[in-house]
């Protein structure tokens, strides 16, 4: 079996930060090119394209998640 590289020192927090924030940072501008976050015309929430609103419920004006409805909590059940 090969062994894999090791490295010869510890990598210091600020270098992991910095390579995590850039590496956010890419992926966030990528996004933005490809996301279009429209206003939902009845309560004026930010949602994506083609999806149903969460604050309200409506899809193109027609109530399709019922918000007045409770929802249940899913419960584990013990075997």
């Amino acid at each position: 079996m090969s062994k894999h590289p090791t490295p010869k020192k510890k990598t210091a927090k600020a270098a992991s930060k910095q390579r995590y924030g850039s590496f956010k940072t890419r992926v966030l501008k990528k996004l933005t090119n490809r996301v279009t976050l429209t206003k939902c015309p009845d309560c004026d929430a930010k949602i994506p394209a083609h999806t149903a609103c969460p604050e309200c419920g409506k899809y193109r004006g027609r109530q399709v998640i019922d918000k007045q409805k409770a929802v249940d909590k899913i419960t584990k059940i013990k075997a």
